[in-house]
């Protein structure tokens, strides 16, 4: 199964992608992940991609796709795999399309995670975590049991990521739906995107996931 999670930042495409991996043993497959461990690995294409990123320039489509095919290749990948962070524009849809018909096989479903912006704002400016073993919470929805201390291991000192903030957000947001506008038409013509309520209980978006699967 070949899946590809669109959602903003905030959406919650991180803990769906857990519990897609728990249920069903698929890997998720961030693109720079994958490109930090093909330059590392040496990898033929991870050192063409070491000599694009050594010039200050943007890694090539040709290249990234070159790095997904080989990580398919990979043992751990014969389940399925969950792609995180690719495609985001139509070039690199259709140059996933045409590398996955390559090795004979399909993308199964594109699920988009819809959310409304003005809420993700206030999900993502609140959230922070602890600084001693990294336990989420946030000042609205998920507060510690008692105040200035961690449920899990009872740390006093919490942080919050620099770009957690409204302006940066927004930005983010910006960025995100302007890149993937145009990937929404162009799996809804191929017939495999599907839609899931992101603004949901957690647990209701993951029957929603699983709904949109079994719908395949």
């Amino acid at each position: 199964m070949i899946l590809i999670l669109l959602g903003p930042p905030g959406a919650g495409k991180g803990t769906q992608a857990q519990r897609l991996q728990d249920k069903h043993g698929l890997i998720q497959l961030s693109t720079g992940d994958m490109l930090r461990a093909a330059v590392a690995a040496g990898t033929e294409i991870g050192l063409e991609a070491k000599k694009v990123m050594d010039r200050g320039e943007l890694v090539s489509d040709e290249i990234m796709t070159g790095i997904i095919s080989d990580r398919l290749d990979q043992p751990d990948c014969k389940n399925g795999v969950i792609l995180d962070g690719f495609p985001r524009t139509e070039a690199q849809a259709a140059a996933l399309d045409e590398m996955l018909a390559a090795k004979g096989l399909v993308l199964d479903a594109v699920i988009e995670m819809k959310t409304d912006d003005d809420i993700l704002v206030e999900r993502i400016t609140g959230r922070y975590t602890c600084a001693t073993c990294g336990t989420g919470y946030h000042d609205i929805f998920l507060k510690p049991a008692v105040e200035g201390v961690c449920d899990k291991c009872g740390g006093t000192e919490f942080k919050r990521r620099s770009d957690d903030n409204a302006d940066t957000v927004v930005s983010r947001l910006k960025a995100y739906h302007d890149q993937t506008a145009p990937l929404l038409p162009y799996y809804q013509g191929k017939g495999v995107l599907k839609q899931v309520d992101g603004m949901a209980d957690i647990d209701v978006v993951t029957q929603e996931m699983e709904a949109a699967l079994q719908s395949i």
